[in-house]
């Protein structure tokens, strides 16, 4: 069978290639074409586009942005359309993979969209959307089985791919040799993975490592940034970087501060106490809070359905507040003790399901309907 898949950002990038792992284990001459990541290579060839080239964040930024973003559009429809997939795969992205799906009706492409858009934070319209151009809507969020029995869409649960993978993950055991680290606690800095999002995170990230020399903080660098990218932040040796080792510095570390997205589910899943921060361009995230309906940033949070993580959003992202909440769970006692226990509630939400697995038979049983 042939696949078209298409992911936008890291996070899409991790999971599409969990997902073409499940699909090669359950069609073996399985045949990719792809817009994704250097993960998603790593699995097998069809690259077509990277997702650090075509990455656009914020309302302000895709208005900037627009025409660039249309002629995407254009160029991906092209080559799906002639590629002829068996399903279009759209992964997350919805400002662009929603575009995607409509088109696919044009070429009577089967689409399946794997991680739904977040309609239940904001843009609910979208619901209508996915009822009349998506045919198999793959959901990895528990919470999200009651909400998509609103609308008219064939949804199906099938776990969450990253849980299966941090459940078999082992830890390098000779990771601070290897990495020439000092001897000291690590704590993991996770910027986001996007230019917009490290150029907002990280300074108050570095200031917190100044503020700590105890310690050694080790920033998860993005390999689509690039070190030149990040060292402009740095003034001096307030942290190392250590490129696509995410899960291996959380392993290492005491704690985290972590970006809002997928980094903070993916943090939670490994036990590793964290405070959770986000900032926006001021009119972006003005936008945002008159549309967003959701009470928390965190996936976490928003799986228990109450605040388990701290978040420190947009104006509470400062160094006095991020030193507090980092203090709280850093050095034991009551706050650290409560939010590992509430890690346990999360793991008992997830547990193994092999997602992948699971995903790719939804997605052979949609070809051959």
């Amino acid at each position: 069978m042939k696949y078209f898949l298409i992911a936008g950002e890291a996070s899409g990038d991790l999971l599409g290639a969990s997902l073409m792992e499940g699909i090669l284990a359950t069609d073996p001459a399985a045949e990719f074409a792809f817009w994704g990541g250097d993960k998603m290579a790593a699995v097998a060839p069809g690259m077509l586009q990277h997702f650090k080239d075509i990455t656009i964040m914020g309302f302000v930024e895709v208005l900037l942005n627009i025409r660039t973003i249309q002629a995407n559009m254009r160029r991906c429809e092209a080559q799906f359309s002639v590629y002829k997939p068996d399903v279009l795969i759209l992964i997350d992205y919805p400002g662009f993979n929603m575009r995607m799906a409509k088109a696919a009706r044009k070429y009577n492409i089967k689409t399946c969209y794997f991680i739904a858009p977040k309609i239940w934070a904001w843009n609910e319209k979208r619901g209508k959307q996915l009822e009349a151009n998506v045919d198999l809507l793959l959901l990895i969020f528990p919470f999200e089985t009651a909400y998509f029995k609103k609308w008219k869409v064939n949804a199906k649960y099938i776990g969450n791919p990253l849980y299966d993978q941090i459940s078999t993950f082992q830890k390098s055991t000779n990771f601070k040799i290897e990495h020439k680290l000092e001897n000291k606690p690590i704590i993991a800095l996770l910027p986001g993975s996007r230019k917009q999002e490290v150029k907002r995170m990280l300074p108050t990230m570095l200031l917190l490592a100044q503020a700590y020399p105890q310690y050694q903080f080790i920033i998860a660098g993005s390999p689509s940034l690039g070190e030149a990218y990040y060292q402009q932040f740095l003034t001096q040796d307030q942290a190392a970087i250590i490129f696509d080792e995410t899960r291996n510095i959380l392993a290492h570390s005491e704690a985290a501060v972590v970006c809002s997205g997928t980094a903070s589910l993916e943090t939670a899943f490994m036990n590793i106490p964290q405070v959770c921060v986000y900032a926006a361009q001021p009119l972006t995230y003005f936008i945002a809070s008159l549309l967003v309906k959701v009470k928390w940033a965190s996936l976490v949070n928003l799986n228990l359905n109450r605040e388990a993580v701290k978040e420190l959003i947009q104006n509470n992202y400062q160094l006095s507040q991020l030193k507090q909440e980092f203090e709280a769970i850093l050095l034991g006692g009551n706050k650290r003790n409560k939010l590992l226990e509430d890690y346990q509630e999360l793991h008992h939400l997830f547990q193994n399901k092999n997602a992948a697995l699971l995903a790719s038979a939804e997605i052979d049983k949609l070809i051959k309907a």
